[in-house]
This record gives structure tokens, C-alpha cells and sequence, in this order.
């Protein structure tokens, strides 16, 4: 059991700085502007302090201590919680044998959560209805969950390795 634990955790670590990497290379060629974990530990915080889950705009709320800290936290917290979500519905037994198909279609399923969970309560909408470019919005984070989902792989080929 710890050693299933162990391969989930450094699988969810592995896939959402794979996430991250993409996110940053997106932005160095000027296709998108990175997220900005900061907002997610301020959503986090309000929530945990001040009883708040929506707002009309997260970036103009209140600051929170730590709120970058938590924020990345966060991130890399619901990534190894989504790698046991994926191994919870495929079984344990797809970390000795990856397949990318259902890495891939897991990664696809977490664009649920900002489309619908966080931007809306950030105040822009489903799928980022409300913000100033709703479809670009909307391909970043297609491109990010794509490529979690593509991390998730990546993560178990190189766990069944070792």
C-alpha cells in the first residue's frame, strides 16, 4: 500500500509540473499568459476564512496571507489528488502498465474544474465567459489539462520503470 501511495503522489507531482512546464512554455512564446496560482490561495482563503466561494472578481478581493504559498500548494495537491482519482476508476494495477488513452481522457475530464468550479467563482463565468477573451481562455486550458493528462502518462511509464 505505501508503495501504491508513493506512485500516486510523485505520479500527481510529476504530471501537474509537466502541466506547469507547458504552461510556461506557452507563455515564453506569448501564446498565453500563465495562471496565476496567487488567485487560486486567495479563492482558497477566502473560502477557509471568510466563508466566501464566489466572488465578482477574485483579483480585486481581499489579499490573504500566504496566498501565493497555498496557492501552489493547492495546485500541486489537487494534482496528486486527481493521479488518485485516475488510479481509484482504472485500478492500481495501470501504474505497471500505462496506457495513454485513459491518462489522456482523465486530463480531459479535470477541465470540468476551471470551466466550471473556479472561473465562475473567480466571477468569470463558466468557461470563462466573462473575461476578455473567453476562447483563448478556454485553449489554455484545454492545452493545460491535456497536457496533466499527457504528465499522468509520462509520470507511470517512468514509475513502472523503476
Amino acid at each position: 500500500m505505501i508503495e501504491i501511495v508513493t506512485k500516486v503522489v510523485v505520479t500527481g507531482v510529476i504530471a501537474t509540473a509537466i502541466m506547469d512546464i507547458v504552461s510556461s512554455t506557452m507563455r515564453y512564446l506569448g501564446l498565453f499568459d500563465s495562471p496565476d496560482y496567487r488567485l487560486l490561495g486567495r479563492w482558497i482563503g477566502h473560502m477557509l476564512m471568510l466563508r466566501t466561494f464566489a466572488h465578482k472578481s477574485i483579483a480585486g478581493a481581499r489579499r490573504i496571507p500566504f496566498e501565493t504559498g497555498i496557492g501552489w500548494v493547492a495546485h500541486y495537491a489537487t494534482g496528486v489528488a486527481l493521479a488518485a482519482m485516475l488510479l481509484a476508476i482504472v485500478g492500481s494495477q495501470w501504474l505497471q502498465s500505462p496506457t495513454l488513452i485513459p491518462a489522456l481522457l482523465a486530463g480531459f475530464a479535470t477541465i470540468s474544474l476551471p470551466l466550471f468550479i473556479m472561473q465562475p467563482a473567480f466571477g468569470l463565468g463558466v468557461a470563462a465567459r466573462l473575461s476578455s477573451n473567453p476562447r483563448k481562455a478556454l485553449l489554455r486550458s484545454l492545452l493545460n489539462h491535456l497536457s496533466f493528462g499527457l504528465g499522468l502518462y509520462s509520470a507511470a511509464v517512468m514509475s513502472a520503470a523503476v
